[in-house]
This record gives structure tokens, sequence and C-alpha cells, in this order.
């Protein structure tokens, strides 16, 4: 099982430097100034990539859960998993003022869809058919290529075929819950205390990522509101009342995912990681509130006894709030680091703003009815989740390349935190690892991972050598050896990249 890893393997600057050297080899070989700016576009997402060295990758915690998950519930098998602007974000550099609907059918019979131009269709068969006959790749592969610019589907393989897509269905959750909330959406922390300020409440709106020194800020604004009204002691609740349902994902207790609580600090880690496996707590809810309770002490408020659960006393007002950051950035976190705890915190935001209860039902039902006014192909498509970890999961690979597109649309700008969020190959995230120096696709591709025991998974966006920024999804079940899964996707990302036709 793969460890997961901090930092890239090599030098960031090292290899830019190679990257640049490379585009002036490039340059010499006659690309015109539109395909020589795509590539110099793709060198400069390493560049930033080289600077962000976001942590992962997380996938290899996933299997390491589902296989606790799997050996604690019966012996049938072990499974092993792996700020925007107020004016938004700007438009891929590519896209169109308006794409192509991605809902038409397409023959999964052929390995092209039908309106892909016959030599675009010829040459990505000659490119992608034999990869996607790599033995690593399983017994079932399905794969879709997209022209972001014109919305034609290039290439597709069962595009149609519901897979697994582990921890690629977080493009999915993002999509809902930019296109729901907003990119510039905060998530709001309250305290509350009631009209004669003895009693107050610590609300949790859901912000997964509440650190120390946001709880301290929240007690020092506390204290200060109190002492103004000459009240030295209080009695203090916790309010977890905006999520409902289960607190425990189905997988269960395991080291890659906190219960989902409205109310936590850190994810609810026991150590001082900010990514990757961690031990978790039982009650993040209550350890939230206790140490909330001693910086209340501290800055000279002190409490009658421990914090107890419990709604705001009656007309309670607020006197203290933390800002979550926006959306946009909570997004890109949760898919450069595959961050199971910020992912389904996305999903229940998007079912509170869809109106739906915010539990794991709720979310399945308001990501689905956000992404239907998209217009996207959801047939066969089912959201059990919003991290990937349950295999419920269903996704096809022209949905999730359909997702990039939207993405990249300039009618949708909220969306494009979902292409600057996505891993870049052999620098950041769960794809710091996987692309070596002498790689085509390093510094290139930007993709989301996905690895459960027997499914691999991988989409994302890479610019051609014609200027394309094309969108691709490729999904494979029945895998045997993840690392040889894994090289067989990272090939076929690859392939995109280096192709001259």
């Amino acid at each position: 099982m793969d460890e997961p890893v901090k930092r890239p393997s090599v030098d960031p600057l090292d290899k830019l430097s190679r990257l640049t050297r490379q585009a002036s080899v490039i340059r010499s070989k006659g690309l015109n100034d539109r395909q020589f700016t795509a590539v110099s576009a793709g060198l400069g997402l390493a560049l930033a990539a080289g600077v962000v060295l976001a942590a992962g990758p997380w996938d290899s915690g996933q299997r390491k859960a589902e296989r606790d998950w799997a050996a604690a519930r019966s012996r049938t098998g072990g499974v092993h998993h792996e700020p925007g602007a107020p004016s938004g974000p700007e438009p891929a550099p590519s896209a169109p003022a308006v794409l192509a609907p991605l809902s038409s059918v397409v023959d999964n019979a052929a390995p092209d869809a039908r309106d892909a131009p016959d030599d675009a269709a010829a040459a990505l068969r000659a490119t992608l058919g034999p990869l996607l006959k790599a033995p690593a790749l399983g017994t079932v592969r399905t794969a879709v290529v997209i022209d972001t610019a014109t919305g034609e589907r290039l290439y597709g393989q069962g595009a149609d075929t519901p897979m697994t897509p582990a921890s690629t269905v977080k493009i999915a959750t993002a999509v809902a819950a930019l296109s729901a909330l907003g990119p510039d959406h905060r998530i709001a922390t309250t305290v509350q205390a009631s009209p004669d300020s003895r009693s107050i409440a610590l609300v949790g709106g859901g912000d997964p990522t509440l650190d120390k020194a946001a709880l301290r800020a929240l007690a020092a604004d506390t204290a200060r509101t109190l002492k103004d009204r000459g009240v030295k002691t209080v009695r203090l609740t916790y309010d977890t009342s905006r999520y409902s349902g289960p607190a425990r994902h189905p997988i269960g207790p395991n080291e890659n995912i906190a219960p989902v609580s409205a109310l936590m600090t850190d994810e609810g880690r026991l150590d001082s990681t900010d990514s990757g496996p961690a031990p978790r707590s039982d009650d993040p809810a209550g350890d939230a509130a206790r140490s909330f309770g001693e910086l209340l002490d501290d800055a000279g408020i002190a409490t009658r006894s421990g914090p107890v659960p419990g709604r705001p006393a009656a007309k309670s007002r607020p006197v203290a709030e933390h800002l979550s950051t926006p959306i946009s950035a909570l997004v890109e976190r949760a898919l450069t680091n595959s961050d199971n705890d910020i992912a389904e915190a996305l999903a229940r935001q998007t079912a509170l703003a869809a109106g739906e209860r915010a539990d794991f039902d709720g979310g399945r039902r308001a990501v689905t009815a956000q992404l239907k006014k998209l217009h996207l192909p959801l047939k066969g498509a089912n959201f059990a989740d919003g991290s990937g970890l349950n295999r419920k999961d269903k996704v096809t690979a022209g949905l999730l390349a359909g997702l990039l597109a939207r993405a990249a649309d300039p009618d949708h700008p909220e969306l494009r935190p979902v292409l600057t969020g996505l891993p870049v190959a052999g620098f950041s995230g769960t794809l710091s690892g996987r692309y070596t120096q002498k790689s085509a696709g390093t510094g290139l591709i930007r993709a989301k991972t996905g690895t459960l025991t027997g499914v691999n998974t991988l989409a994302g966006t890479v610019v051609d050598r014609q200027g394309r920024l094309l969108a691709f999804a490729f999904l494979a079940s029945g895998t045997t050896s993840p690392s040889e899964a894994q090289s067989s996707l990272d090939a076929l990302a690859t392939s995109l990249a280096a192709r001259t036709r």
C-alpha cells in the first residue's frame, strides 16, 4: 500500500527548469503562437504547484480505511482504499462563450462519439485504444475525452456505463457546492448569548477547518462582550443541530474521516497533521466545545461546569462569529488533497442550500438536483456520499468529463475552482509522486485521482500540443495492482499531452 507523502520526491524548481528548457525545444520545433501559449500556460500551472506544494496523497489511506471497515464487518473479502474575487474566477483560456449540450446519446459500441471530426476520432482511437487494453486496467475500463472549446466528445468507450468513481466523485461534489452556494460563500461558526447573557451556546455551522486560533478569537470576542455586560460566569452549551442523520460514514470509524459533525476543529484530528490519514476523535463536537470552554476561562469568563449539548436559549443573539475561508478555497483543498472531511461538508452545505436535510441522503438528492440544472448526463449516477469512500457511488466517464468541461465554460465562472484545485502532475497533492521528471505529462496534466480495492480512476484536464484544453475521464474496475493501474491511467493522460495531431 502506498504511503501518503507530504512533498514531491523531486525538487520542483529543478523540475521547472527542465520543463522550461523543454518548452524552448517545443517552440523550436515549429509550434505556432497559440500552441506555444497553451503549452506555456501548462508550465505556468507547474510553477504555481511548485510554490503551493499541497500535501497528499489520500488515496492510499482510503484503501486502508475500507480494508479496516471490511474486516470489521465480515470475511466476505477485504477492501483497501487509498479566494475568489467578487467577480469570480476567469474562464479557462481556450473555452468559448457557450458549450454544446453534454447529454447527447453516444453509441458505446463505437469507440468514438459520432459527432467527433473523423481525423480527431481516428487519431484518438490510435492513441488511446492500445493503452486502454492494458491488463493492469482490470476487467472493465471506460474513457471519455471532450474538447472543452466546442463541447464535442472526441472519444468515448463505455462512456455511459456507471462505474464506482472512488475519490473522483469529489469533482461532482465540488461542482454542486459551487453552483448552489457560489465561490464566495463562507461557513459561519457563532456564539449565541441568552437575553441575560448567563447562558451561551457555541453553534456549529459545518466548517471542518475551524481551528484553535479561530476558537481563541471567538472566545476573546465573547469574553469582551460578556464583561461589558457585567457577566463573568456562564453556562456553556454546544449546538450541532445544523447537521442531521448519522454522523458516522458507512465505512465506519477510521483514520481518513471523522464523524461528520456541524462542529469540529481541525477535522477532528488528534495529531498535528493537516492532511492525510490521522487518528480521529470519536466526539469532535464535544472536543471543540471543551477547548472553547478552556479558552473562555483563559479570557476571564468562567463556565459553571463542562459544556453540554443543547440549542441556544430562547431569544439568544449572536455575540461572536467566525467565517471559514470561501467555498472556492475549500473546494481547491478538497480536490488537491482528496480531503474527505471537507468533501462531506460540501455535500451537506449543498443540501442546506437546497432545503434538504443535511445528511448523506439529503446530500445525494441535493447534488443530483444541482447537477441536473447544469444539464449534465446523470443516467445511472448515484452520489451515496460526497467523498467517494462509499462503493455505492456511481458515475459515468461521460459525466466526469462533462463536469470538467462545464467548469471550463465561461458561462459558469463560479465553477473555475474545480479546475484550479486539481492536483498538478508531478507537483502537488495526490499526483505529486506519480509523474517523473522525464514524463511528458509532468506539469501539464491536472487530474483528480481515485483508488479503492479493484477500482482506479483519473479525471482531469490537459492542454494538448494543438493548444486545445481537453477534459478526460478514465475509469477502471477489476484491477488487481493499484500501482500498475495508476501507471496505466497516467500513461493515458500523458498520451493526450503528447499527441501531435
